[in-house]
């Protein structure tokens, strides 16, 4: 494909030339000379393939292929105005896209809370959403299709990209979920040795160091049995059938069904850091967006 036909700047001045019906008053205004503009409209007319204008003993006007011509850059510049109009208010903070991007549990309640409150901070800017595990979501960062990501070191700690800093949120303490007519569902901590015998219904797992499976070595043994689901609806179905047993972050609190409880275990290690990503250039909106979910972070749990 060759190089396009027009230049936007020879489009402008046909349409100041058609507007003003004279090379000398169009050239006054975009302060050019008359034999500038009679020139670049003589070039645009050979890119044209013939005239475009009628010259009048007083000033021209357009003829039928100019027409033509006119109705198109009028077009395209309208286009590239408003274009122009929203990437300014985009990198002011006020207004456009912004890309976010959550893992699972992170859009439970922490993320739509801190949403909830940048849609009424911030009502111009639209919010397009993606949920993914964290190194997807770092690479989206990476790439420039997010602007902002909620991002985690479990289960395989935090990954890196180039161009991406990253800012602890909080600690999210990891606990099991039980069903309620389990042995255990009652206590209020577990030593994690006495679910030794129990299935753990755990996606991440055995293919890279995780933190269930060191902290079941420090607890002196293996997992009986590991049930890889991958999906939070997917695991509480399977702990409330009485199938396994699961660990849970607590920002995951609000999604629990009522079939089962949880409860704490005893091992300290057992929680993971939530990090707020951003690349090294990031709009004024992300930032806001960042403030709002510190802000969130900080707030009571309605979850307990």
């Amino acid at each position: 494909m060759g190089a396009p036909l027009f230049d936007i700047d020879a489009l402008r001045l046909l349409v100041a030339v058609a507007e003003a019906g004279s090379f000398t008053r169009a050239g006054g205004q975009l302060n050019y000379t008359q034999s500038a503009v009679s020139r670049r409209i003589a070039a645009l007319e050979q890119q044209a393939g013939g005239p475009l204008f009628e010259r009048l003993p007083r000033g021209v006007r357009l003829n039928p292929a100019g027409r033509a011509l006119h109705r198109t850059a009028t077009e395209v510049l309208d286009r590239l105005a408003r274009a122009e109009h929203q990437l300014a208010v985009l990198h002011a903070g006020h207004g456009g896209l912004l890309h976010v991007g959550g893992f699972g549990t992170a859009n439970v309640s922490l993320m739509p809370t801190a949403l909830r409150s940048f849609r009424d901070t911030e009502p111009d800017v639209e919010v397009v959403a993606f949920e993914g595990p964290t190194a997807t979501l770092m690479a989206r960062l990476e790439d420039g299709t997010l602007d902002l990501a909620v991002v985690s070191d479990y289960p395989y700690g935090l990954p890196t990209a180039e161009g991406v800093t990253t800012t602890v949120l909080c600690e999210d303490e990891l606990l099991v979920a039980l069903p309620r007519r389990h042995r255990l569902a009652g206590a209020t901590t577990i030593a994690l040795s006495d679910l030794r015998d129990e299935a753990w219904v755990q996606n991440a797992y055995g293919d890279r160091p995780t933190m269930l499976a060191d902290a079941c070595a420090r607890a002196g043994f293996s997992p009986r049995k590991i049930i890889r689901i991958a999906e939070w609806t997917g695991k509480f179905g399977w702990v409330a059938a009485g199938l396994g047993v699961a660990l849970v972050p607590s920002l995951a609190a609000w999604a629990l069904p009522t079939e089962l409880v949880l409860c704490r275990l005893d091992d300290p290690a057992l929680r993971r850091t939530i990090h707020v990503a951003l690349p090294a250039a990031p709009l004024p909106a992300a930032l806001t967006l960042a403030r709002l979910l510190r802000d969130a972070v900080s707030a009571p749990s309605p979850a307990g």
